[in-house]
């Protein structure tokens, strides 16, 4: 048996109908296009992919090559964060500028000229906006990628970011889940505590999220974050209580939980990548993320343990094929709002 692959072609297909790993270089290698021509549900752009406007568009044309409608995710909040103009700087606000000015209608227009450039190249699920409350002044991972430290002010700016992006046809991503504004660390190098009630989250934390739901979000994407009364030990991605009951249940979510990346070391150097994915999986989480600096073994790893959690029965089937529906009726939407947005 080749590295990867399960003893059922079957299960290994409905793992990767929600996985969307990264690749290096400028051009997409044999083995992504393999597996988009299998069913993978897509891809990751970071900056070492792209060189240039043109040289992105032949990229993702080249993934659709491949067949159907792949799921070509990035990271573009505007501001700092930018992995298309990450040569140049991003032409747009970051979060910080558009909350201080707060006009909801600039910060629609900002984002729906921002999806409008993504959808151009190709690209179409933005991992934006971060809808944190950044309450910590000393928060070293989200600080100026948030609206404001006002709840309010964060939530009607949240819902007016995701208009923004949904009407030029490129699905939303509200992140970070339950909220990553109130922490003194980074998630990327090791798991974070919200030390918080539940009370004071939904006061402080939540209504962002309700916002954007509100709004339509196609996806919400849970931190790395252990909040003790609600996720217990474990971060937030990993947790039924948060994704299952609070954020599907309390809020009403619909659409697509997007794991953060799994190689943070967060969740990596607890469980390892390929377990990770399991427990988020199981956790609820649909689709799952890996980082720039995650490699094709990585890919392999973690659809093969997906399978084999399955087989095993650790991992039920029918929520791997709940997490497999609810990729595809974001690519459905995705289909349908394309066209809509091009002749709008």
């Amino acid at each position: 048996m080749s590295a990867g692959l399960s003893a059922d072609p079957v299960l290994d297909r409905m793992a990767d109908a929600i996985l969307i790993p990264p690749f290096p270089g400028e051009r997409a290698p044999r083995w992504v296009l393999s597996a988009l021509e299998r069913g993978l549900a897509g891809v990751t752009i970071f900056g070492p992919n792209i060189a240039g406007p043109e040289q992105l568009a032949g990229l993702t044309a080249q993934l659709r090559s491949a067949g159907g409608l792949p799921l070509v995710a990035i990271d573009e909040e505007g501001g700092d964060v930018t992995r298309v103009a990450h040569l140049t700087g991003s032409p747009y606000p970051g979060n910080a500028a558009l909350g201080a000015v707060d006009d909801p209608n600039l910060t629609a227009a900002v984002h729906r000229a921002l999806g409008q450039d993504l959808a151009a190249l190709g690209i179409n699920v933005n991992l934006a906006p971060s809808v944190d409350v950044n309450t910590a002044a000393d928060n070293p991972v989200i600080g100026i990628r948030s609206f404001g430290p006002d709840p309010d002010l964060v939530a009607r700016h949240a819902a007016a970011a995701v208009r923004g992006l949904q009407a030029a046809g490129v699905a939303a991503c509200a992140k970070h889940f339950p909220g990553h504004g109130s922490t003194s660390a980074d998630s990327h190098h090791g798991i974070v505590t919200v030390d918080a009630s539940l009370d004071l989250l939904r006061r402080r934390d939540l209504p962002p999220f309700a916002a954007a739901i509100a709004a339509g979000v196609r996806g919400v994407m849970p931190g790395h974050l252990r909040v003790p009364e609600l996720t217990g030990d474990a971060p937030a991605t990993l947790s039924a209580a948060a994704l299952n009951g609070l954020l599907r249940g309390e809020l009403g979510f619909t659409g697509v939980i997007i794991s953060d990346a799994l190689e943070m070391r967060a969740v990596s150097d607890l469980y390892g990548i390929p377990e990770a994915a399991v427990l988020a999986v199981a956790a609820g989480t649909d689709l799952l993320c890996f980082g720039r600096d995650a490699a094709e073994d990585s890919y392999l790893a973690v659809r093969r343990a997906l399978s084999e959690a399955v087989a095993s029965g650790r991992l039920p089937a029918e929520r791997l094929a709940q997490a497999q529906q609810n990729v595809t009726r974001l690519r459905v939407w995705l289909a349908e709002a394309g066209p809509r947005a091009l002749d709008s």
